[in-house]
C-alpha cells in the first residue's frame, strides 16, 4: 500500500507509558507482560540512535488530587491511591530504556507542556489522555523535525498505544508497530490495525529496514 509505506529515514520511535509504576512487577500499578517486552522496545530504541532517529518517550503523570485524571480513574485517586505521582520514583522511565547520557527531567516542566530533550535523540512527551496526540506539542514537533512515520512500541496496546495509533493515522502518519514490543497485544487487534494500513515487522526485520534505508 503505498500511500501508508513507512519513510524510515523520517521516521520516530514513540515509546508509550514505559514508567516505573506500570512496567516494573513492583510498580503500583504494574500492567501483566510489560517487563516481557522491555528488552525489545531497548532494542528498537537503540537502533534508532544508532541510525540518529528520534525516540520519543511519551509518559502519563497523575496528580496526587486526581484531578488530571480520566474520569474513570478519578475516584483511585479520591481514594488515596498514588501512582506515577510528579516527582516519585514509580513515575521514572525504566533505566532499561534511557541512553546513558541520559538528562535529569522536570515533571512540572512537562505537566506545562514542554517537550524535554534527555540526550541528543531522546525526547520525553507528558500526555494528559490516553492517546500521545491529545492536548499535547507531538503532531506540532514531528511536523517541525520533518517526520512523517511512526513505529509505536509500550505499555497495555488496548489503551494508550492503540488510540496513540489511531490518533496518528487521524493526521495521516505512516505508523507500524513490532508486536514483540507492546504489552497486551493481541490478534485481533493486530488486524484491526493492518486495516487501517498499520505495518506489522520484526525486531529484527526492523533492524535491516531502517540500515537499508539510511544507506541508500
Amino acid at each position: 500500500m503505498e500511500y501508508t509505506k513507512m519513510n524510515w529515514n523520517r521516521s520516530a520511535l514513540i515509546i508509550i507509558d514505559m514508567q516505573k509504576d506500570f512496567a516494573k512487577k513492583d510498580g503500583a500499578s504494574y500492567i501483566q507482560g510489560t517487563e516481557d517486552v522491555t528488552e525489545n522496545i531497548a532494542k528498537l530504541a537503540s537502533v534508532f540512535r544508532n541510525c540518529q532517529l528520534p525516540v520519543i518517550h511519551v509518559i502519563r503523570l497523575y496528580k496526587e488530587d486526581g484531578s488530571n485524571a480520566e474520569l474513570c480513574r478519578k475516584s483511585l485517586f479520591q481514594d488515596g491511591k498514588k501512582i506515577v505521582s510528579p516527582g516519585s520514583n514509580g513515575a521514572k522511565i525504566i533505566t532499561e530504556l534511557l541512553p546513558e547520557n541520559a538528562e535529569n527531567y522536570s515533571d512540572i516542566s512537562l505537566l506545562n507542556g514542554q517537550i524535554i530533550p534527555i540526550a541528543p535523540y531522546d525526547f520525553i512527551v507528558y500526555k494528559p489522555r490516553w492517546g500521545a496526540f491529545y492536548s499535547t506539542q507531538l503532531d506540532d514537533w514531528l511536523t517541525s523535525h520533518q517526520i512523517n512515520s511512526l513505529l509505536i512500541a509500550g505499555c497495555n496496546f488496548p489503551n494508550c498505544p492503540r488510540t496513540t495509533i489511531y490518533e496518528a493515522s487521524e493526521r495521516d502518519y505512516h505508523i507500524s508497530i513490532v508486536p514483540e514490543a507492546i504489552s497486551r497485544i493481541y490478534p485481533k487487534g493486530i488486524d484491526e490495525l493492518k486495516g487501517i494500513g498499520v505495518g506489522i515487522c520484526s525486531v529484527k526485520e526492523l533492524k535491516n529496514i531502517i540500515k537499508t534505508k539510511r544507506d541508500e
